[in-house]
């Protein structure tokens, strides 16, 4: 049975670990999504309403605690467990918590023990009410209410009209719209945007 939360995102780039965990999750029901590094998590976090992510330390490029941090800035009370096989001390599991970690996992860690960690993180968590929208897309998103065009959201948000575009992008693929209109209209009937 399907699990009432988003994908939930495993990171490490130990193929043989990721397959395990994405098995194992799966056959509980929840929806998975891989990446071996980094760069590969948040740009598949930055696409996608995300239930929870397991994240390996030790990872080539971004580090587990960088991609922690860039997720729990984007998207506020996602569940993060992390995972580590060399980082195994008492302060690093401080250190990782501290970053901003909701639990963290040494390995070698028996399966049932993650799963029933991950289930316990899920459940305590509230449900994600902005469609997966990270702060700066909601801005953006207010900004195409207003009527605004993307130079002048640009100039607003002190960001390129290029990064806005791409932003419009994410925010269509996450409400499911193909036009501006559409995504107003869509984000005033899930309660996105309340009329001023």
């Amino acid at each position: 049975m399907s699990r009432p939360c988003g994908p939930i995102l495993v990171v490490d780039d130990d193929d043989a670990l990721l397959r395990c965990v994405s098995v194992l999750f799966e056959e509980d029901g929840f929806v998975v999504l891989t990446a071996r590094t980094g760069e590969q998590a948040l740009a598949l976090a930055r696409r996608a309403s995300l239930g929870a992510a397991v994240v390996d330390i030790c990872l080539p490029g971004l580090s587990g605690y960088e991609v922690c941090r860039v997720l729990k800035e984007e998207k506020g009370v996602l569940p993060v467990i992390f995972i580590s096989g060399e980082r195994t001390e008492s302060f690093d599991r401080v250190g990782g918590l501290l970053i901003g970690a909701d639990d963290y996992l040494v390995k070698p860690f028996a399966p049932d023990e993650l799963l029933a960690r991950l289930r316990a993180l899920v459940r305590r968590s509230p449900p994600q009410e902005n469609h997966g929208l990270t702060r700066r897309e909601a801005e953006v998103l207010r900004c195409l209410s207003e009527g605004l065009g993307s130079s002048a959201i640009g100039e607003r948000l002190v960001i390129s009209p290029k990064t806005v575009g791409t932003h419009i992008e994410h925010i269509y693929e996450k409400l499911g719209v193909h036009s501006r209109a559409q995504a107003v209209a869509a984000a005033y009937g899930h309660g996105l945007l309340t009329p001023s």
